[in-house]
């Protein structure tokens, strides 16, 4: 049990944070533990992954579960519907990979969710490209 306490469970809330539509730098935050720890890097690098990534099934779940409602206040026309499902049919795969980028990362985990895309994909390619980001942040740190 005494693991768990070197884990940096600030990190890793950070990070879920930033991966939900709540704004959030989680890299920062790893640049400075890096600073502090440089000596455990896997570590950082896995406890921001695991956060981000959780953050990012958050934000899918309500898409899934919340679509519904927001279908009734927003109106959502059956044809734009359609259309984004054709769109994410054409492009959501390889663009999971980026689901890191600001401003678009969330809302395809959102859209994600909301089209019923399969789950288990959805966790590898986000966690693929959330693991790159943070591993190419770390290897240009140190």
């Amino acid at each position: 049990m005494i693991w768990l306490t070197q884990l940096d469970w600030t990190l890793f809330f950070s990070a879920l944070i930033s991966s939900t539509l709540f704004p959030g730098g989680s890299e920062a935050l790893l640049l400075y533990r890096l600073q502090d720890n440089a000596n455990n890097p896997y570590l950082l690098v896995t406890m921001a992954t695991l956060g981000n990534v959780l953050g990012s099934i958050i934000t899918y779940y309500m898409g899934k579960y919340g679509f519904q409602f927001s279908h009734r206040w927003f109106h959502i026309s059956a044809a734009k519907q359609q259309q984004a499902e054709h769109y994410f049919q054409t492009w959501g795969t390889p663009a999971l990979l980026f689901a890191w980028l600001p401003i678009i990362g969330d809302p395809l985990c959102l859209v994600a969710g909301a089209l019923r895309y399969n789950i288990y994909v959805f966790i590898a390619l986000v966690s693929l490209g959330k693991l790159t980001r943070y591993t190419l942040i770390t290897w240009a740190f140190l």
